[in-house]
């Protein structure tokens, strides 16, 4: 069964699930690095006790890390040099934020609030546009940043800097100024950028417009980037790692299959992000296929991607059953 998070904003983390009296475990949300260990489980010792070797043999194992006693806790102790949270995105992202107007969001192709691929001159054209629709704000000196984006990496990202969690990107990025812009602001922040691969090519590129509520509307062009492919992936891409993080996407299911399965074979747990309401609507089968695979362990979504998924299940249950 799959567990379903609704995400907050554009850079969930991952959900902070915890447990009750006995047991609080699940703590990949705001763990902080404290002590020795870059990742802590406790499990409340009132159903243990004791001390020593035997006593470390009595306790439970949890997410397939060593589980030490310390202090009338168990605690579990990662290896340090190992990311505990890994992050797919095939292909490495710069993303051009801004906060606009409602008259240029009139103008894009896409319905707002939601993310689809556009061609180079369509992005070159809305960058173009954005000087004469930018809303002034007291608190951002440039009406426009340029960062390393993409959901995966907004993730990883606010995890290692944010919380201090051992994190670590696998993709590719491109021999171009965006590409090194990209592994500078991931490195920066202290991610992990060993698993990131440079190729000859563009790296992909992504306009998010902010209305006045703080809506997004995102239109990335990905088409010509270039991207880590599924028969590149490794075991020792995964190994010793405990959660990959990934986003749907229609045109990167070879990889997000192939991340899958090496990650299953490496015991590692896998995250999966809905993307938007409209990669939801479109690749409804593929989606599907996923989630029903077993593989997912935890599913995140905002409430328009929610919504639009259970209102694809319900049609299918429907015409399933002879209703339609």
């Amino acid at each position: 069964m799959v567990e379903t998070v609704k995400r907050v904003g554009h850079s969930a983390v991952l959900h902070g699930c915890t447990g009750e009296d006995e047991a609080l475990v699940g703590t990949l949300h705001g763990c902080t690095g404290e002590d020795e260990a870059l990742v802590v489980q406790r499990v409340k010792l009132n159903r243990w006790s004791g001390s020593g070797e035997s006593s470390r043999q009595t306790l439970p194992k949890v997410m397939g890390a060593e589980t030490l006693l310390k202090n009338g806790e168990a605690r579990v102790q990662l290896d340090p040099k190992v990311p505990v949270i890994l992050g797919l995105q095939p292909a490495s992202l710069i993303d051009h934020v801004a906060r606009v107007d409602r008259s240029l969001l009139d103008q894009i192709p896409g319905e707002r609030g939601g993310s689809i691929p556009v061609a180079m001159e369509e992005l070159e054209h809305i960058l173009s546009e954005l000087k004469r629709h930018v809303l002034a704000s007291a608190d951002d000196s440039s009406p426009m940043k340029t960062m390393a984006g993409g959901s995966v990496a907004n993730t990883i990202r606010g995890l290692s800097s944010g919380f201090g969690v051992n994190c670590g990107m696998i993709g590719a990025y491109g021999d171009d100024e965006q590409g090194q812009l990209f592994a500078c602001n991931m490195n920066t922040s202290g991610v992990n950028v060993s698993r990131l691969r440079k190729k000859k090519g563009p790296t992909a590129q992504c306009v998010c417009l902010v209305d006045a509520f703080g809506n997004r509307t995102m239109r990335p062009c990905l088409a010509t980037a270039v991207k880590v492919q599924g028969d590149e992936l490794t075991k020792g891409d995964f190994s010793g790692s405990k959660w990959l993080v990934m986003r749907f996407g229609a045109f990167n299911l070879e990889v997000i299959q192939a991340a899958i399965r090496i990650a299953k074979q490496q015991g590692v747990f896998v995250s999966l992000d809905l993307a938007s309401f409209e990669m939801v609507r479109n690749f409804r089968v593929p989606l599907q296929q996923l989630l029903e695979s077993g593989d997912i362990d935890l599913c995140f979504a905002n409430e328009d991607e929610a919504t639009e998924l259970l209102r694809c299940l319900s049609l299918v249950f429907l015409i399933m059953n002879g209703v339609l």
